[in-house]
């Protein structure tokens, strides 16, 4: 049932997403102009490392889960065995490189405030912090959702079918998360 309801708050959360695709599309349709003052400023090798470190943190997170489902929760190896590592490492792997994307993000903000493009000082400073800014709130909520199966491995005596599910739902999550940021960046920064 976990599974199934996550599936379709997902599926609620995509609607979400697709109203601020169509409104990037809509606002870019009436003021190009704007669009070919801005989108110069974006810091596309930048944003483009901070893009892969987001999607190579979804097979971080797979491999959590695979580890989760076969009830390996610690790693059973030297810590650079990365082969014996359990759910906890590739979760606490997986946390780090989120919260690398998410503060790229910040830097990058910080970079175009400093260039001039705020949410007020134009229509495309609008849309691109809403897209961009409601996406990091979601990349932060997982990242939330990891300290959560986390702290349970820790306090948990024993691992159980339920944990598991909760570790392969937060990966759910995640790979949304993902796939939403590849599609925003092929938008925002790639498009043309």
């Amino acid at each position: 049932m976990v599974s199934v309801g996550t599936i379709v708050w997902l599926s609620s959360e995509l609607m979400f997403f697709a109203a601020l695709f169509a409104s990037y599309f809509t606002i870019r349709s009436v003021s190009p102009e704007l669009w070919a003052q801005s989108t110069p400023k974006l810091n596309i090798p930048f944003s483009g490392t901070n893009t892969l470190i987001l999607v190579l943190s979804s097979f971080t997170c797979q491999w959590g889960v695979f580890k989760a489902e076969e009830n390996i929760v610690g790693r059973t190896g030297k810590i650079w065995q990365f082969r014996q590592w359990g759910l906890r490492e590739w979760f606490i792997l997986t946390y780090i490189m989120g919260a690398i994307f998410v503060a790229g993000q910040s830097f990058e903000y910080a970079e175009l405030v400093h260039e001039g493009i705020t949410i007020p000082s134009s229509a495309y400073g609008t849309v691109f912090y809403l897209a961009t800014g409601f996406h990091g709130i979601h990349v932060t909520g997982g990242l939330i959702a990891f300290i959560l199966v986390l702290g349970r491995t820790y306090i948990a005596k024993r691992w159980t079918h339920e944990q598991a599910i909760t570790a392969i739902v937060v990966s759910y999550y995640w790979h949304f998360v993902d796939v939403v940021w590849v599609g925003l960046f092929a938008t925002i920064y790639l498009l043309k």
